[in-house]
């Protein structure tokens, strides 16, 4: 069992070969390879690498399958005994990758 956590947008996030996560809005096409390389650790079958921030021959290597939005938040505002109320939705832009490999450049 082979993972890594990386810094993406802010955010740490778990991920492993194969898999796909939701990640903020990337400016790249879908089918566009990206890679990531602020790798904070790695687990392959037990052994431990940590980072000092990052570990820096490891790349991680992703596809981006489609753009989309994020579940739909209520922004509500009021002002006790003033009469004032404001409701407002968000939807947050989110790009959806497709982990393919962990690279280890020399």
């Amino acid at each position: 069992m082979t993972y890594v956590i990386i810094e993406a947008s802010g955010r740490q996030i778990c991920m492993k070969p194969g898999q796909f996560y939701d990640v903020n809005y990337m400016n790249a096409e879908p089918g566009d390879i990206v890679k990531f390389n602020r790798i904070l650790l790695l687990n392959c079958n037990g052994n431990i690498e940590l980072g000092n921030p990052c570990l820096s021959p490891l790349k991680v290597k992703a596809k981006v399958l489609k753009h989309l939005k994020g579940k739909k938040i209520t922004v509500f505002k009021m002002k006790a005994k003033k009469n004032t109320r404001v409701k407002k939705g968000h939807r947050q832009h989110l790009t959806r990758i497709l982990v393919q490999e962990i690279i280890r450049a020399n």
